[in-house]
């Protein structure tokens, strides 16, 4: 009996794998790198889905159309019951049967199949366009906010330490107080300090927790257990010039390829819109029988051709035609829109990163500095020759010291993703 349960049980998990065992994106008290963010991202998040499906839709309206090239076959069948509606006479009432088997191929139509063909491809690549589009804006956003959280986390440590510091200055303040050395303000003081400098480090850590929170949502991941980041800022001084970066954005972002291609496939539409005005040439044959019961002599077949030419439409086709060149008017718009766009995004993210590369350099100076005050300072008051309010601001400044250095570090590298997205890069 037990042998009989393993074995269902053993069926049951190789037919319904998910069911009992599903892998977890992220594990407890993983450490992700950059690289792994990106590719949870790019193969959870629910925007590269939906671009996907756009890219199928547009597919299959390419064989739509390409079924104007190939014939049209179709079966009717038909059924009636005839009787007089005198029913006075001797008539009776007889069966009318109906079956016809027919054909229907367009020979000729001035390029109007050719012509849908080639706007949904068009539209095919503008969608894959988009796609590409899409998939730099979810990278870039995970760029983003992976530095945010490694800010946050920065941040939360320089808070802890800042804590650790004046419970320190408060034990020392106190310590002087009981011996005589202070007075009474300076335990205060460095006790309303800790206070703050408590409510800052309560402020950070919720910072952290948030700033997790943003990255599992650029993942695609709507909860994952708690995880950590490796700190990695990849600082290079050298860049791209800025009248080269604007050239590659022109050449190589996705969105510029996208609304080209809408472009082009609306004026196609404005072409095939105007050849509603001429005929079409088709070649038909049919085969069937029709009477009261199915006999040789009821069969009956057909074969020719047909020349449909609109001679009146109710203006339709013009109308048609206006709403098309109105839609290549807004295509057009929208262009050059899209390349002012472009230049202000490729100008501000080189200025960003150009200014946040020297703010690392002032940062890093400006902290070592801080330390060497804040040293000075504690000398002093251990010697009796400073006070409490030197070591403060010393420690204040420290922590802003190393706030700004933290951050000129996350703008720097948020400057670096925007301007690769903004350039097209992949």
């Amino acid at each position: 009996m037990n042998k009989n349960i393993l074995s269902t049980f053993l069926i049951l998990l190789f037919l319904f794998p998910p069911v009992f065992a599903k892998a977890e994106v992220i594990q407890q008290g993983d450490v992700l790198t950059l690289a792994r963010c990106l590719d949870i991202a790019l193969k959870n998040h629910p925007s590269l889905s939906a671009a996907t499906g756009a890219v199928r839709q547009y597919e299959s309206r390419i064989g739509q159309a390409r079924a104007g090239y190939l014939p049209q076959i179709e079966f009717q069948s038909g059924y009636s019951r005839i009787a007089p509606a005198d029913t006075s006479t001797r008539s009776n009432p007889y069966h009318y049967y109906s079956n016809t088997l027919g054909l229907n191929q367009t020979l000729f139509d001035f390029g109007k199949t050719w012509t849908q063909v080639d706007i949904a491809r068009l539209n095919k690549e503008s969608a894959e366009a988009d796609y590409q589009d899409i998939t730099n804006t979810v990278i870039f956003r995970v760029k983003e906010t992976y530095y945010a959280f490694l800010k946050a986390r920065m941040s939360e440590k320089v808070a802890a330490e800042t804590v650790n510091q004046f419970q320190q200055h408060y034990d020392v303040a106190r310590t002087f107080f009981e011996t005589g050395k202070s007075s009474k303000i300076d335990v205060t003081s460095a006790e309303v300090n800790l206070s703050n400098a408590r409510i800052q480090l309560i402020s950070a850590q919720n910072g952290l927790r948030v700033a997790r929170v943003t990255l599992n949502q650029a993942m695609g991941v709507t909860s994952a257990p708690d995880y950590d980041v490796i700190e990695e800022f990849h600082l290079e001084q050298a860049g791209v010039p800025f009248e080269a970066a604007l050239a590659r954005a022109y050449q190589n972002r996705p969105d510029v390829l996208s609304i080209t291609r809408k472009r082009e496939a609306l004026k196609k539409t404005v072409d095939l819109n105007k050849k509603s005005y001429l005929p079409v040439l088709s070649g038909n044959a049919a085969y069937g029988y029709s009477g009261e019961e199915f006999t040789r002599d009821n069969k009956s077949w057909n074969i020719g051709v047909a020349l449909n030419f609109p001679l009146f439409t109710g203006l339709s086709t013009k109308y048609a035609v206006d709403e098309a060149k109105a839609a290549l008017d807004i295509a057009l718009a929208n262009e050059e829109s899209l390349k002012q766009k472009i230049y202000l995004e490729v100008q501000s993210a080189w200025l960003t990163r150009g200014a946040a590369f020297e703010q690392i350099e002032a940062g890093r100076l400006i902290v070592r500095q801080a330390e060497e005050a804040l040293e000075l300072a504690r000398g002093r008051y251990a010697t009796g020759v400073g006070s409490s309010i030197e070591i403060t601001d010393a420690m204040i400044k420290q922590n802003n010291a190393k706030m700004t250095y933290i951050t000129a570090l996350s703008d720097f590298s948020v400057a670096q993703a925007s301007l690769e997205k903004a350039i097209g890069a992949k």
